[in-house]
């Protein structure tokens, strides 16, 4: 007997919440993006993780139930006015959050209901402006420090994606790069030749590592200080 779908368990994902997913049930996925979309209030778009099928409509309430039951601290929950308000939205990756829905389609032998769609070109580039968006804020949120980031004096970085460009560290914030001292910021956009300003630290790399990389696990262990 052939199955009918009659709505989609989705995930969603928004570039402008990055550490969380949006998780729910809808009987057409298209009509439930263009409801979220609508509002003017968000940066970006929601846009389709995955989704899977079922043959019978659920309430989302229910839905979150499951989900809660697995980790009940994952869920956004916050109170307003006085009220409690919980939401669709699960401090997880999108992939974790795919995990959990190939779990159960694992277990009831339906993974053929399952569909990833193919990001399309705008929203690729919708996430890298994101990222950029959000090295800017740490970078403007504090001064990149070498001593904080356990890099001495002397120590040598190279610019991301050219090895061969060699910079040496001469203090805290300072590089010297044949003979003459940069910003991390000014040098990168000197010698990739871009009109604009960068964020220095997403440009040079220490041992194989981003110095933006360094600095943000660093700040996440509290030892960026």
């Amino acid at each position: 007997m052939e199955e009918k779908i009659v709505g989609v368990i989705y995930i969603l994902t928004n570039p402008s919440f990055p550490d969380y997913v949006k998780i729910g049930y809808t009987d057409d996925i298209d009509r439930r993006l263009e409801e979220l979309n609508r509002s003017e209030c968000i940066p970006f778009a929601f846009r389709v993780h995955a989704t899977y099928g079922v043959t019978q409509r659920l309430q989302d309430r229910k839905l979150h139930e499951i989900i809660d039951t697995l980790n009940p601290e994952l869920r956004a929950i916050e109170m307003f006015d006085g009220k409690r308000r919980e939401k669709e939205f699960y401090a997880l990756s999108a992939e974790d959050a795919y995990g959990i829905l190939e779990g159960i389609a694992e277990i009831s032998g339906t993974k053929h209901r399952l569909h990833v769609p193919r990001p399309e070109e705008h929203e690729k580039r919708d996430e890298e402006l994101a990222a950029e968006i959000q090295e800017e804020s740490r970078e403007r949120k504090s001064n990149f420090s070498f001593a904080k980031c356990g890099i001495e004096a002397g120590a040598q970085i190279t610019l991301s994606g050219k090895p061969e460009i060699v910079a040496t560290v001469k203090s805290d914030r300072k590089v010297e790069y044949e003979s003459k001292f940069y910003y991390l910021s000014a040098l990168a956009q000197k010698l990739l030749e871009v009109p604009g300003p960068l964020q220095g630290p997403a440009y040079w790399e220490y041992e194989g590592r981003r110095l933006v990389d360094i600095r943000e696990e660093r700040e996440q262990q509290g030892t960026y200080i």
